[in-house]
């Protein structure tokens, strides 16, 4: 993830403790160690693999030097995100997220705190320099959010258009990087861009599938989950998962050929269940078959009762059509949907 946003690791250390440190998160000897770590290596950046209270943020930076910056991991998610946001609406997404973050972060800042403005002709003594900041920072969160409010209402005039076609709609979903767009190209003969890095995909995007029957459905890519997503962009990109709400069926797509794929798996079927989506139909689909050892794609296709295929290879796909077709045919019958298969 570090390296997708630009930087190049020098070290790691990891620290395993009964108790996190409240005030800097590692203990003493361990920050001391980290910090020489760093003057040695000559980093400009200490990057914590977890997010910092505006506490242990302020106390950190007052540790270390003025050279050295101090990033935790929802930082990073951020500005991951501010690199690929291309559409409007991504863009102001992604700055709503780091208003929200910034927002209980301007307490811990000491640029200024006891200087006034108002002067000759106020009232009182005017408003510190801090509660200027916060009434700005309120202030353009109003202003994103009603911006963001008006897309959510145009998102919802064009959901309600497809509907109206009567179409089954599939979602594609997954850890991001899995292949989700390539996938889409694959099945719809797309040009969607498609990228071998993090969250390449931030704005839905959708395209007719017909299934080998002549059956038409809908299908969408959508944004990559990640371990622990930040509450902040969960709630800035609300509008955007909701689209994950009209699903009739979701196609969940998992990389084979990561070593941490099973953690993966878990992370997105914890963030579905978190969005309320345990009763929509899934099914997992193993992605880069061809990249992944032999006994762990056996494994995997067992135990989820999955289907795996290579997006890169459209002698893989047909299984994967027919498996979708049949719970698409299953959704549409009398008996109602098949019982959720994998994820």
């Amino acid at each position: 993830m570090a390296r997708s946003a630009g930087l190049e690791p020098r070290e790691r250390v990891i620290q395993r403790r009964q108790r996190l440190d409240p005030r800097t998160l590692l203990g003493p000897g361990k920050l001391a160690e980290v910090l020489a770590l760093a003057f040695r290596a000559g980093a400009q950046v200490l990057l914590f693999d977890q997010e910092l209270s505006p506490s242990q943020a302020h106390a950190l930076a007052l540790t270390t030097t003025s050279d050295l910056k101090v990033l935790d991991r929802t930082q990073l998610i951020l500005d991951i995100f501010a690199q690929r946001a291309k559409s409007s609406e991504g863009k102001l997404q992604v700055e709503m997220a780091q208003m929200r973050y910034l927002m209980p972060r301007l307490g811990s800042r000491d640029d200024g705190l006891s200087r006034l403005t108002g002067g000759i002709g106020g009232r009182g003594p005017g408003e510190t320099r801090l509660e200027i900041d916060r009434r700005r920072v309120r202030e353009r969160l109003h202003r994103l959010e009603r911006e963001l409010a008006q897309m959510g209402r145009q998102r919802a005039r064009r959901r309600g258009r497809r509907q109206s076609l009567g179409l089954p709609i599939i979602s594609i979903v997954g850890y991001t990087n899995a292949g989700k767009s390539t996938l889409l190209n694959a099945l719809t003969n797309s040009d969607v861009a498609a990228e071998n890095r993090l969250f390449a995909t931030l704005d839905p995007t959708s395209r007719r599938l017909r299934f080998p029957k002549e059956r038409e459905v809908i299908i969408t890519d959508t944004v990559g989950f990640i371990r622990d997503l930040p509450a902040e962009l969960k709630l800035a990109f609300a509008a955007t998962l909701e689209e994950l709400d009209q699903a009739d069926l979701l196609l969940h797509l998992a990389d084979a050929a990561n070593p941490q794929v099973e953690a993966q798996i878990e992370a997105v079927d914890n963030l579905l269940d978190e969005l309320g989506l345990t009763q929509t139909p899934r099914l997992l689909v193993l992605n880069k078959m061809d990249l992944a050892p032999f006994d762990r794609r056996i494994k995997l296709t067992r135990r989820h009762h999955a289907v795996a295929i290579s997006a890169l290879d459209p002698r893989t796909l047909p299984s994967l059509l027919t498996r979708l077709e049949e719970m698409v045919e299953g959704l549409a019958s009398p008996q109602g949907p098949e019982p959720a298969n994998g994820g």
